[in-house]
């Protein structure tokens, strides 16, 4: 780990995956937003769907054949539960508080990876800790906006920001796991566990788990081909290469993204005090960005 670039900006064909991770993960917040689908059912089907496309990539691999795979499906299976607790967060930070505000809070996640990253002996230069300085700031005044609103979207800022925390420990472990099995491995594994853990809480939220309209079939099938499958996966195929620390620094970017298509969809407007907050986290993670390679 010390020996690593934490650093390191992604080249070639990881821009483009995380471009597309962007983009994907950029349309939940308001997908999530729009259904009304209990929040522990659309976790779990979702990603059930997504185990089971990428199963077949997985069976081809034969990935479980020696210890140390065995050893790396375990850790991916321990991904899986941080992701399925990450996603309940997110997902009850949405019904909450603004898709703008939540999302801006949630993607705080590189604050805590580069935490731990630093506190297992990782370098992240001291002048890009000024840009997760200016980040943290950013959250403390949208969280102070929110609190004065009201104690719906506080709470909802709380849950955002414990979400990030879990996401974090998403993208370590599975960066960790995938030192030794391929991404539909371990994709196959972690979203497998995450559906598995969320089953029992869907279960006891709503029984009927299949008795909903045909639109919110529609809203799953869409989060699970945009979030899912275009967002996390071109993200977990980066981590191959690409640092947790970065890749979770580029998870920032889906902040405007959600915003606009929450504008766009829905007409949903942050409160104005926030604006000044979403931008501030944006800033400092250009400077974590740019400042990291002085």
């Amino acid at each position: 780990m010390t020996t690593h670039d934490h650093t390191a900006m992604p080249e070639g064909r990881d821009i483009a995956l995380l471009s597309l991770g962007v983009m994907g993960i950029g349309m939940s917040g308001p997908v999530i937003a729009l259904s009304k689908m209990a929040v522990p059912t659309l976790i779990m089907f979702r990603n059930f769907l997504g185990a089971i496309t990428m199963l077949p990539f997985a069976i081809r691999k034969k990935e479980w054949q020696t210890e140390v795979q065995r050893t790396a499906i375990g850790t991916a299976a321990i991904s899986g539960v941080f992701l399925a607790m990450h996603f309940l967060c997110f997902f009850f930070a949405m019904r909450l508080t603004s898709v703008a505000a939540g999302t801006a809070l949630t993607a705080t996640q590189p604050i805590f990876t580069a935490l731990v990253i630093s506190f297992r002996g990782g370098v992240i230069p001291k002048r890009a800790w000024w840009g997760m300085g200016i980040a943290f700031a950013s959250v403390l005044f949208i969280t102070g906006i929110d609190l004065n609103i009201s104690l719906r979207s506080f709470a909802g800022d709380i849950v955002a920001l414990t979400g990030a925390a879990l996401a974090a420990g998403y993208v370590l472990t599975g960066s960790h796991a995938q030192k030794n099995i391929s991404t539909s491995t371990y994709t196959t594994t972690c979203y497998f566990i995450c559906s598995l853990t969320v089953l029992p809480i869907a279960l006891v939220v709503n029984p009927h788990v299949f008795a909903y309209p045909s639109r919110e079939w529609l809203l799953l099938i869409a989060l699970f081909l945009g979030a899912q499958m275009l967002g996390h996966t071109m993200f977990n195929l980066s981590l191959k290469r690409v640092s947790p620390a970065v890749v979770s620094l580029i998870v920032f970017f889906e902040v405007p993204v959600s915003a606009i298509l929450a504008f766009w969809w829905m007409g949903q407007n942050p409160p104005a005090g926030t604006i000044p907050g979403i931008v501030g986290l944006l800033i400092g993670c250009g400077i974590f960005i740019f400042r990291s390679h002085d």
